[in-house]
């Protein structure tokens, strides 16, 4: 797709596949569990790689945007974020797209704001301190090891400092315990090999580093609000499960919101 912009701004969640994103210059290979905000009217140019991609956007009128920038800092810039928090809540509203409840309205405009309000303390982290080296490498080091991690102890050593001070900074940071990134991280992975291969999904419990197959489902379930079972079941349908609502705002439409 040549360079070509959209006048609102919007979420994106990309589902299955891969995809080149250039903006103002700046290229991005966008691959399944990343999640893309876009600021409104952004120029940007898009290669598909020929191959299969999903992609599920969320649209966010100039109304609604203009009155979460009066609580929070958005980037003027397309900005992607991997796992983490966002990705959590980002796979739980695809979760509440396909529930087509009287609730799911409700659910679907207060995870926005959870995602808007981590995408400006994203920006504000950013702009008021960088974290040191050492805690990036900590962070690095749960990402490749998200299957077998370190201890926490072995794990403060690995970057040089004592484990007190290595929780109290991650915290300050990163604004969640050691424990809770780790568990975001075990999902965002979980996420994506569902959404790329047919393996079981015992076997992608493994891969992610839960106990078993019941920890698995518990603990997607606590976080995205469906077990990995229904979860793949929607990637594969790739709609509604009642095939009446095909965009969030058909839903917000329909319930004369």
């Amino acid at each position: 797709m040549p360079s070509h912009k959209h006048e609102p701004a919007y979420l994106s969640l990309v589902l299955k596949g891969a995809y080149t994103e250039t903006c103002a210059q700046r290229s991005c290979t966008r691959k399944a569990s990343a999640i893309v905000f876009h600021p409104p009217d952004e120029p940007h140019a898009v290669d598909f790689h020929n191959t299969e991609v999903r992609i599920f956007r969320i649209e966010v009128k100039s109304r609604w945007l203009e009155q979460a920038r009066k609580y929070a800092g958005l980037p003027e810039y397309s900005i992607d974020f991997r796992g983490g928090l966002i990705g959590l809540l980002c796979n739980r509203l695809y979760g509440e797209f396909h529930q087509t409840d009287a609730s799911s309205v409700l659910a679907i405009e207060g995870l926005m704001l959870e995602i808007i309000a981590e995408i400006s303390r994203h920006q504000i982290s950013n702009a008021n301190q960088n974290s040191p080296r050492w805690l990036e490498q900590a962070r690095a080091i749960l990402r490749e090891k998200v299957s077998d991690p370190p201890s926490f102890q072995s794990l403060a050593r690995a970057v040089g400092v004592h484990p007190v001070y290595l929780a109290r900074e991650f915290r300050r940071h990163y604004h969640c315990t050691l424990g809770e990134y780790l568990r975001q991280l075990r999902i965002a992975r979980a996420c994506s090999e569902i959404s790329r291969s047919n393996a079981p999904l015992s076997e992608i419990a493994a891969v992610a580093g839960f106990y078993d197959q019941s920890h698995f489902s518990n603990s997607f379930k606590r976080y995205l609000g469906m077990t990995p079972a229904e979860y793949r079941a929607v990637l594969r349908a790739g709609y509604p499960r009642t095939k009446r609502f095909r965009t969030i705002q058909d839903v917000i439409n329909r319930r004369g919101l």
